[in-house]
């Protein structure tokens, strides 16, 4: 394999970087259900700057708001986890707790027409 030739990683990457492309950071606003259109939740979602953009964004909303959804996938599920407990656990005195977490998997489609699988993670975080 020469040295311009992406790897299969390097590929699934570009493709997930493609589909989450200006979405770094960027508060969501979302149907908490189906049926009560007007509950909103926002979401942040953990790309590649530094840990405490997010947890500055997300404290930023928990000011405002008493619920707030952490989402990530790939490599950046680790970086979604540090934000939510640098926020629970520094944050103690404030009341911050973990109301959720959800893992999944995306089944995204490859430059080379492949079908990979990315785990994804949804951390809920409220104001007690």
């Amino acid at each position: 394999m020469s040295e311009d030739t992406p790897t299969e990683a390097e590929e699934i990457f570009t493709e997930s970087q493609k589909l989450k492309d200006n979405t770094d950071a960027v508060d969501e606003t979302k149907p908490e259900d189906e049926d009560d259109s007007r509950k909103t939740r926002d979401v942040i979602f953990v790309g590649t700057k530094p840990i405490m953009t997010y947890v500055t964004a997300t404290l930023t909303q928990l000011s405002t708001q008493s619920f707030v959804t952490i989402k990530a996938r790939g490599q950046r599920i680790t970086q979604a986890v540090d934000v939510s407990q640098m926020i629970v656990k520094r944050m103690n005195t404030v009341g911050y707790k973990i109301k959720d977490v959800r893992i999944a998997s995306d089944s995204l489609l490859s430059q080379d027409g492949k079908t990979r699988n990315v785990s994804t993670i949804e951390i809920d975080i409220t104001k007690e």
